[in-house]
């Protein structure tokens, strides 16, 4: 069975419309941040710079999309669970499931790609095995 990551976040009031429910927009910045926080407790992250060799890796998504199941409010928390979809040579796709007490309140999806970067310009390139290693423990076998 795969590993799942969890975290929390409360909803801000700038994350919200008029009447209070949380945007549609928030719940990207939401799965990056759940993504971000994955990636540390792994001992890494989605920017790398190497003060040895002054290379700098990042994971730039090329897709994201998220199906909404009901609305979130200002002030509430709600959960994240954060598994892996696919676990590619280059690429990972994260699986996002929102929760407000047990409720399911939206499912992401997000990939992104590991990048070298080198003025200005991005280089697709193998995830360190290491790291890919413990990311397929994430892999989620099931849809």
């Amino acid at each position: 069975m795969a590993k799942v990551f969890r975290t929390q976040r409360r909803i801000e009031f700038c994350e919200t419309d008029a009447a209070g429910i949380a945007h549609f927009s928030s719940f990207f910045l939401y799965m990056e941040q759940a993504e971000h926080s994955l990636l540390r407790s792994l001992n890494s992250s989605v920017f790398v710079e190497s003060k040895e060799s002054g290379t700098i890796t990042s994971w730039p998504r090329v897709r994201v999309e998220c199906d909404y199941k009901a609305a979130v409010r200002f002030e509430e928390l709600i959960d994240i669970q954060v598994t892996l979809k696919k676990v590619g040579t280059k690429s990972v796709v994260y699986q996002f499931l929102f929760e407000r007490e047990g409720e399911a309140i939206a499912v992401g999806l997000t990939t992104a790609v590991h990048c070298y970067i080198a003025e200005g310009k991005l280089t697709s390139i193998a995830i360190p095995e290491p790291l890919r290693t413990n990311l397929m423990e994430y892999l989620s076998v099931t849809e």
